[in-house]
C-alpha cells in the first residue's frame, strides 16, 4: 500500500511539473514545445481516460472523441489549473462533464430519432461494440471459458448502463479505476458522503439486477435444452 501510495504521489507530482512547463511554454508563445510537452501527459493519461470515457458512453467511437476533446479542453485552458488540485483529478473532472454533455445530447436526439437498431430490424439488445478487455488477446483459456468470460462481462456493462448517471459515475470511479470516497468526491463535486451512498445503493442495484438477468436466463437454457432433446 504504501509503495503505491508512493508511486502515486511521484506520477501526480510528475504531471505537476510537466503541466508548470506547459503553462510556462504558452506564456512565452512557445506554442510548438508546448504541445510536445503536453503530449507527455497525453501519453501518461490517455488509457485511463478511454476506460473511464467508455463505461459512460458504451461507445468506442464516442469515448474516443470524448477524450480527445477533453485534452483538447485541458490543453485550451491549462492556464486556469491550480495545483491545490492533482492534474488527473482536474482532467478527469473534464472529461466527466464532458461525457456527460454528450448522453444528455445522446438522450435529446433519441426523442426525435429511430434507433437504428429498430430500423434495420436488429435487436434493441444487441451489442454494437466490444467492451475494451475483450481486444485484449489473451492465451490460455478455452473458447468456453472466453464465452463464459465475455458473457459475464457484458452482463455486468448492460447492468452497469442500467444505474442512474451518479451511481454509475461513482462506482466506475471507486471500483473500475479505484478511487477513494475523497478523491470520487473532488472528481464529482458530491461530497464524500453523499459518494459512499451513491457507492452503497449503486453496489446494491448493481446486484438486484445481475441475480434478476440470471434468474431470467435460467429458464431459457432449459427451455433450449428441451428443444435440443427432442
Amino acid at each position: 500500500m504504501a509503495g503505491t501510495s508512493a508511486t502515486l504521489t511521484a506520477a501526480r507530482e510528475a504531471d505537476a511539473a510537466a503541466a508548470r512547463t506547459v503553462k510556462a511554454f504558452q506564456a512565452d508563445g512557445q506554442h510548438a514545445d508546448a504541445r510536445e510537452r503536453f503530449a507527455e501527459l497525453v501519453a501518461r493519461h490517455q488509457r485511463r481516460a478511454s476506460r473511464i470515457a467508455y463505461h459512460y458512453l458504451r461507445d468506442a467511437a464516442d469515448a474516443d472523441e470524448a477524450v480527445q476533446d477533453a485534452f483538447v479542453k485541458a490543453y485550451s485552458h491549462l492556464s486556469t489549473f491550480r495545483e491545490e488540485l492533482p492534474f488527473d483529478v482536474w482532467f478527469t473532472r473534464i472529461l466527466i462533464n464532458g461525457c456527460l454533455d454528450r448522453i444528455k445530447a445522446r438522450t435529446r436526439r433519441e426523442r426525435w430519432l429511430v434507433p437504428m437498431g429498430r430500423a434495420t430490424g436488429q435487436s434493441e439488445h444487441a451489442p454494437v461494440e466490444r467492451d475494451l478487455t475483450d481486444r485484449v488477446a489473451t492465451s490460455g483459456p478455452s473458447p468456453e471459458e472466453s464465452l463464459l468470460a465475455r458473457e459475464r462481462r457484458q452482463q455486468i456493462a448492460d447492468a452497469l448502463a442500467r444505474l442512474p448517471e451518479r451511481q454509475r459515475a461513482v462506482f466506475v470511479l471507486s471500483h473500475v479505476e479505484g478511487c477513494t470516497s475523497r478523491e470520487v468526491s473532488a472528481l464529482t463535486g458530491l461530497n464524500e458522503s453523499t459518494v459512499r451512498v451513491h457507492l452503497f445503493r449503486a453496489i446494491r442495484k448493481l446486484r438486484t439486477l445481475l441475480a434478476a438477468d440470471r434468474g431470467a436466463a435460467a429458464p431459457a437454457e432449459l427451455k433450449g435444452k428441451r428443444r435440443v432433446t427432442s
